[in-house]
Parts: C-alpha cells; structure tokens; sequence
C-alpha cells in the first residue's frame, strides 16, 4: 500500500471530527509528565471536549477548505487537537485552567466559531464563562425585578393593604389652612 492510502483514513478521522467543531484548539503538549496527561485528559472529557494527537501534516491536510484552515501556521512542533461540538469556549478554558497548574502546556492558537484567535486570543476565550452559567446569570438578574415586585406586594398585604398605606387625607389639612387664614383676619379685625 502507497502511504497516501494509509494516511487517508486519519485525514477523513480529522475531518469527520471537526466538521461540527464549534471550537479547535491548538496545543503544545511538551514536557508533560504521564500523569499530567492522564489528567489534562480526563478534566477535558469531563468537559465534553475531544483531544487528540495527529501529526501536522494530518491536520494541515484535514483543515483545508475548512473554517480551521487559518491554524495551518500555527502547526509547528508538536501538536494536539481539542474540539468541542457543544461548549465553544470549553476547551480553551479547561486547557487555560490546566496550564496554570502545569507551566509545560502551551496553548497555540485555536479557532471558535470560525475566527482564528492567537494564544493570547484564546486566553480572553477561557475568561468567558460556560454557556451554562451565562444563561443561569441571565434567569437571575431577571427574576430579581420579579422578586422585590413581590416582596413589597407582600409587605403591602401584611400591612393591611393599599388603603393601611395611604398618606393622610387633604380633609385633614383643609382645617389648618382654614385656622391659620383665620388668624390672619382677626388682628386686622381688631
């Protein structure tokens, strides 16, 4: 067999997994011991995010035509792939979070959701929160208009209602106005 033949179904592997990416990331794996792997790994399954290693060329072939052609550069050294279908900025964070903690890990560049962003790109990706707590912060700062309309309906009931609430009647000020009109008149009367 021709070594086109034997690569074909890797590149077909790459192509098939990126076709619904959301997001790829670009990593330089480097100096990772086996149990910094073994659990970079698992944080990044955990996270619903496929990672893998493919050679360059692979990957190059693999990413042409495709919205991730703009990575071909960053293809340089050795390289892992981690795509998500789901979250678009899952692998971007997980992989920052984990570089903290291992200095050896170096994010390349990735692409999300079409355009090509730089290791320093993909840092400002990992700072944006899940799609998830985004959407729970959203139902949050709209139910808490909701929740202090209710909580001074619930005042207002335990107070007796509407009426309990009412500023004083101008039935009771029409007497003052009428004593203080009064007193004005009776020096002039004198």
């Amino acid at each position: 067999m021709a070594k086109v033949e034997l690569k074909q179904p890797i590149v077909e592997e790459i192509s098939a997994s990126i076709k619904d990416a959301q997001s790829v990331v670009l990593v330089d794996y480097r100096g990772l011991t086996v149990e910094q792997d073994t659990e970079l790994r698992k944080a990044l399954r955990e996270a619903g995010v496929t990672y893998k290693v493919y050679k360059n060329t692979m990957m190059n072939f693999a990413f042409k035509g495709t919205d991730f052609e703009g990575l071909a550069p960053y293809l340089e050294g050795p390289s892992a792939m981690a795509l998500s279908t789901e979250d678009a900025t899952a692998p971007a964070r997980v992989l920052s979070e984990f570089a903290k903690k291992a200095s050896k890990l170096e994010i390349k560049a990735g692409v999300v959701e079409g355009t090509v962003y730089d290791a320093q790109g993909m840092a400002a990706i990992a700072s944006i929160p899940s799609r998830d707590v985004l959407v729970s912060r959203l139902l949050g700062s709209l139910q808490s208009p909701i929740a202090n309309f209710a909580r001074v309906m619930n005042q207002l009931a335990e107070k007796g209602g509407a009426a309990a609430c009412e500023a004083p009647a101008k039935a009771e000020e029409a007497p003052v106005a009428e004593e203080a009109v009064a007193a004005e008149e009776a020096p002039a009367a004198e």
